[in-house]
């Protein structure tokens, strides 16, 4: 009698377990759902391409700093002059991870560059 009322009870919890099991799955693969699991990786994409943009600007900034430095192209200036303090002389930005750098600039209208790309055409 015992051993046919365990069998019974171990049948029952595992046709439960089967039908929980096989619903789950049925309302993962269900259209909404595949949507939405869709929409949050696309999301996450998105947000590890602007990651890796991000860092490929800090490191271009870095290295034209180097290569600023290694030409002789930037001026070493004394944080205590009154040449210091003008605006523009020590821009650097954080962006919203705190990497510091040095902020964007653009160069002045009409500014004449030693190499220009429309010369040659």
């Amino acid at each position: 009698m015992f051993r046919r009322a365990f069998w019974f009870s171990a049948g029952a919890a595992t046709g439960v377990w089967a039908t929980v099991k096989v619903n789950r799955k049925l309302r993962s693969l269900a259209p909404d759902s595949l949507a939405a699991r869709a929409a949050d990786q696309a999301v996450a994409a998105g947000h590890r391409l602007k990651d890796f943009a991000l860092d490929v600007r800090a490191g271009m900034a870095q290295r034209e700093i180097e290569l600023n430095d290694a030409l002789g192209l930037t001026a070493a200036t004394d944080p205590a002059s009154p040449d210091a303090l003008r605006p523009g002389a020590a821009d650097h930005a954080e962006d919203r991870r705190g990497i510091a750098g040095p902020a964007p600039r653009r160069p002045a209208l009409g500014a004449t560059h030693p190499y220009d790309r429309n010369e040659d055409h």
